[in-house]
């Protein structure tokens, strides 16, 4: 069964549906379609927040995969590539979708040994599961080369000359009649040792996973080096006893790879009836992350960028302090805050400036960054929600006002997912170098019509 790509929201319905053709939604087998449902309606029973819910496309039963991207894999094998929406965005298709989630995972920890540029070659001809095994053999080849790592290990046994230390008393209970044998105790230098058996192990799970002979043919290959290495038998209680030292540093990416290929995180495994697959990511915290290590850059140098700041509570009850306040991002300085951002992976439209509309702007988003304006800026300061980049929204939106908080500005601002960059006015003073004036992204000629949008927005803050 060949895998099928979808992006964020799109629906599925069991094949031989009458939706053929409607744009965003696919069908599946039906046992596929199945299970997505009996998944749906699990969730829903729990209460949690979900990856899928319960839907209806033309009269018909459907499901609606939410905000979550990655690979789903049912239970039989069929696999489904979720990509970002905003793929549809800014044009080309599946393959750039798929190089733009790798570029956000690479901004989480666990992935941070992936090969981007080599991964993202990958995407061009290969779904997201394939490229993912890709990496991890790519990591396990790392290791082989640079010398898999053997250990010292206690060992008994009845050999036929004496080795180590005598076991006395084992050795008189079965060698009474045999002069020629010796119950010991030596030590035996093997490639018998945790990390070994789950790089083993793993490398079997792929075997029977992967489609692509490429991976096939390198998957053979290094289980072959590890044939004389055991599988482990309990894996979980192998990462336990896994010990990185300053001689196999070579080692983690490959066991890192390991622990999502033999965990409970991974589809890799595939999934039960009653287990939702979970190499998915929420596209908020990708899209944070992504916009944090690239926001770092545009900082200026006496200024600093924190993540997730936790300093303050909205309300204080009986001495106790409750609901934390935890914007995204936060600049500050020695002396005071700056400027408190927040991420929102939403797509706005620029057009839509109406009453009704309100470019797709959520009143709670702001009411949340007003509250984060009095705890962090004491009232007095500049507010920025940040959207991606699209071709509807590709400049700053006018300034936001606070009537009864004449000291707050609240501004709209998108940031550039191919230039990895936020997007701001020039004539607004923030703690930031504006890379976009250096490059040909952002010419004079549209800086200068920015500043003329932007000079009756300020005309009564100076």
């Amino acid at each position: 069964m060949r895998p099928i790509s979808i992006y964020e929201f799109d629906a599925l319905i069991p094949a031989g549906g009458g939706a053929v053709g409607v744009d965003g939604v696919h069908q599946v087998p039906s046992n596929v379609f199945a299970w997505l449902e009996a998944e749906a309606l699990r969730i829903a029973d729990l209460g949690e927040g979900s990856w899928i819910r319960l839907s209806q496309r033309r009269g018909m039963r459907a499901v609606q995969v939410t905000s979550f991207v990655g690979v789903l894999r049912a239970p039989n094998g069929f696999q489904i590539e979720v990509l970002p929406k905003v793929g549809k965005a800014i044009g080309g298709g599946a393959i750039e979708a798929r190089q733009l989630l790798i570029d956000m995972l690479c901004c989480l920890q666990r992935f941070r040994h992936v090969q981007t540029d080599k991964a993202k070659l990958l995407a061009r001809r290969m779904p997201l599961l394939e490229v993912f095994i890709s990496e991890f053999l790519r990591a396990v080849e790392l290791v082989v080369k640079r010398g898999i790592q053997s250990d010292y290990s206690a060992r008994q046994d009845n050999v036929f000359a004496l080795r180590g230390k005598l076991m006395v008393a084992a050795h008189l209970r079965q060698n009474l009649f045999r002069a020629d044998r010796f119950f010991t105790q030596f030590d035996e230098f093997t490639t018998d040792r945790p990390e070994n058996r789950l790089l083993h192990t793993a490398l079997q799970h792929v075997l029977r996973l992967t489609t692509s002979q490429e991976n096939q043919k390198l998957a053979r290959e290094l289980a072959f080096v590890f044939a004389d290495v055991p599988v482990s038998d309990l894996p979980s209680a192998d990462f336990q006893r896994v010990r990185i030292n300053r001689s196999m540093g070579h080692y983690e990416g490959a066991l890192a790879w390991a622990r999502l290929v033999l965990g409970n995180e991974s589809p890799l495994t595939g999934s039960g009836n009653h287990s939702a697959p979970s190499l998915l990511f929420p596209m908020e915290a990708l899209f944070e992350a992504f916009v944090a290590k690239h926001l770092q850059k545009q900082v200026s140098h006496s200024f600093v960028l924190k993540t997730q700041a936790r300093s303050h509570y909205l309300v204080r009850h009986q001495e106790q302090d409750w609901f934390r306040m935890k914007p995204d991002l936060l600049i500050h300085d020695d002396h005071a805050n700056r400027l408190v951002l927040d991420t929102k992976w939403k797509l706005l439209d620029g057009v839509k400036a109406n009453g009704s509309d309100k470019y797709g702007l959520s009143q709670a988003d702001f009411y949340q960054l007003h509250a984060y304006g009095q705890s962090y800026l004491d009232g007095d300061g500049v507010l920025a929600l940040i959207y991606p980049k699209t071709a509807a929204f590709d400049q700053p939106l006018p300034v936001f006002e606070f009537p009864k908080s004449k000291g707050l500005k609240l501004w709209v601002l998108p940031f550039c997912l191919n230039a990895r960059s936020l997007i701001f006015p020039e004539i607004l003073d923030l703690p930031l170098v504006d890379r976009n004036a250096r490059s040909s992204n952002l010419n004079l000629s549209v800086r200068s019509l920015m500043q003329r949008r932007f000079q009756k927005g300020f005309a009564n803050d100076s």
